[in-house]
């Protein structure tokens, strides 16, 4: 089994492993990381589109891109989390961690009901695991039963990939920048998940954060975590001087 940081056992994937044992390697997704919890910003678009492709009974592919920590794994997350719920299969496929399978993973995953591919460009180059995507990607379309949701750190035409086809195949279809959150955005966004989580985030202790740490989203949020398991240990609530003590700034 595989721990991925920070991963909780909320949603368990199984993919089959192409070896003699055929072992099957579980992967555990973010138990917080819904639709609920995903703050759109300037990204409605997206954020509805993903909302239809999850929900409507027949396939489509959707394909976004954005910057590392700009909320794509976050998407795909919820979209798995969203059909799991409801007893569905669904696959994901973090490229970044690919060391850790084989590109037959992918073998028959157009039996399932979501497919999402995260980080897309960690495989540029491979002519193995771009042949298996593009041929999964045929897949998927012949039997039109399957969602596919694809993320990258670029658009489809500037990833680099060595097989022609697969770059063509990767823009057709609907594709979107995943724009970035204003600070004023990742505010809103850091008190919709501290809402969510039970406690308030005053908006002077929100400011603070974004000043004094970096604006990255995942770091604001595990932040976040860190301040709200403190705050419940102390018994304080969430103030200036007590996050200074807490993160020592």
């Amino acid at each position: 089994m595989v721990s991925l940081p920070r991963f909780l056992p909320v949603l368990l994937v199984e993919v089959l492993l192409n070896t003699p044992a055929q072992l099957s390697l579980p992967l555990y997704l973010p138990n917080d990381e819904t639709f609920a919890s995903f703050y759109p910003g300037e990204n409605p678009s997206l954020f509805a589109a993903i909302q239809s492709a999850v929900h409507q009974p027949h396939g489509s592919y959707i394909y976004f891109w954005s910057r590392e920590g700009g909320g794509r794994s976050h998407l795909l997350h919820a979209a798995c989390a969203e059909l799991s719920q409801k007893g569905e299969a669904v696959g994901y496929v973090p490229l970044d961690k690919r060391a850790y399978f084989v590109p037959e993973v992918l073998d028959g995953m157009e039996q399932l009901a979501l497919v999402c591919i995260d980080n897309i460009e960690c495989i540029a180059g491979d002519e193995q695991w771009e042949m298996a995507i593009f041929n999964l990607y045929n897949r998927i379309v012949e039997t039109g039963r399957t969602r596919l949701l694809i993320t990258g750190d670029r658009p489809p035409r500037q990833l680099n990939l060595g097989l022609p086809d697969l770059a063509s195949r990767l823009d057709w279809g609907q594709i979107y920048k995943l724009q970035p959150l204003s600070d004023d955005e990742k505010l809103q966004a850091l008190q919709l998940r501290a809402k969510l989580r039970g406690f308030e985030l005053p908006e002077d202790v929100g400011r603070f954060l974004l000043k004094r740490l970096d604006r990255e989203m995942r770091t604001l949020f595990m932040t976040l975590d860190q301040l709200d398991r403190a705050s419940i240990t102390a018994q304080r609530k969430l103030t200036i001087p007590f996050v200074k003590e807490i993160l020592g700034l």
